[in-house]
Order: structure tokens, then sequence, then C-alpha cells
């Protein structure tokens, strides 16, 4: 088995998915660079060590360049600390929406199985998600929004815009169709894909490959 860090993965679904713009770098000046004075920005540490970067506050959202580099030496001490062999600091641009979780699994007797529901930290504890087997049809993806217990929040509460469901379902369709390229993918884990009422994006992601 191989497992794809956060940026190898995002950089293995740019065929398929729109990614928030992001740069892995080494140092502050690179940080700085891919920047260009526009916050807020989020700064993740990127290592195979290193599975949920929220829990272990190796990801932080940064403002302005004052909190970019107080936060970017906090990564890295944190990384020199745990002894963590690290690829570096992921840049990334902030994006606001609501959280899914997508997923792949290939299942010894289904094959690849795609799995939706409410993301973010919270998607283990809610387990509010719902499963197929690919590739579905955007009347499947439907289906699929239709099961969580919390669709509500996707479609907008107290006067929460709704996000955009038709790009949604097109995104899980897409999604459903990757392991027909990609038969070795054994797991995927996209959390978040965040998505507003204009578009998404996915901000973080795992591969796991055969």
């Amino acid at each position: 088995m191989k497992v794809l860090n956060a940026a190898e993965s995002e950089n293995f679904l740019k065929e398929y998915l729109p990614i928030a713009r992001s740069s892995l770098v080494g140092d502050f000046d690179e940080a700085l660079r891919f920047t260009k004075n526009n916050y807020p920005v989020v700064l993740k540490l990127i290592s195979e060590k290193i599975i949920h970067k929220t829990d272990l506050k190796a990801v932080a959202i940064v403002k302005n360049e004052e909190e970019m580099g107080r936060e970017f030496d906090r990564l890295l001490e944190f990384a020199r600390k745990k002894r963590l062999k690290t690829e570096g600091i992921l840049v990334q641009e902030f994006f606001k929406g609501k959280e899914v979780i997508i997923g792949l699994k290939k299942d010894d007797s289904f094959g690849h199985v795609i799995m939706f529901g409410i993301g973010g930290i919270y998607a283990e504890l809610l387990r509010d998600v719902s499963f197929r087997v690919c590739p579905i049809t955007a009347e499947d993806a439907d289906e699929m929004l239709n099961e969580l217990k919390l669709k509500k929040i996707l479609e907008g509460v107290r006067g929460e815009a709704r996000v955009n469901l038709k790009l949604l379902k097109n995104i899980l369709v897409r999604v459903s169709k990757i392991p027909e390229k990609n038969k070795n993918i054994n797991e995927m884990d996209i959390n978040p894909f965040i998505i507003n009422a204009n578009e998404g994006k996915l901000v973080d992601a795992r591969i796991v490959l055969e």
C-alpha cells in the first residue's frame, strides 16, 4: 500500500475536481510569494504521520503576515518536537462554505463504493453518511443527498443560502467514476469538500493506493 499525503492527493485529483489553490513550501519566503498579501490563508503541516491535522493543531487559518510568520514557526517547531519527517507546509487559499465528506473504498464483494456525508471535524462523530456502488448516476446522487439526516444544512437553514446542489451532485458522479481509470485506489477520503451557493472546492484529501 502507498499512502499519498494531502499535497500528493490534491495533485492526483486536480484532473477530476476543482481544487483550492495551494502550494507546498519549504520556507517562509516561499509562503509569502505564494500568498502575495492575499489573506486569509490556511497553513497545513504535511507529513505521512499526520492524518487528522485539526486534532494535532497541525493546521492554522491566518489573517495577516504577522500571524502567518508566528504559525509557520509554530508548525515547524511542532514537527521538530515530535520528530516528524515532513514534506513541507501547504499554503492554501481560504474558501468558505459548507463542509461535506466524499470517500471511495474498494470492497471485496462490490468493488468500489462511494460514501457521501456531512464533513468537517465532526464527520466521524456524526456519521451521517450514505453509500452507493460506483459508478453512480445523477439520480443516485440525489438519493444519497436525501438520505442524510442533516441535509437541511446544505439546503439552507435560518436564512443561510443553500449550497449549489446541482454542482454537488455532479461532483459525486465525477468522484464515483474515478476508479474506472484508477482501479488501484484502495481508499480515498476527501474531507472536507467545501461548497457554497456558487462553487465548490476540495481542500483536503488522503488517498491509499494498492
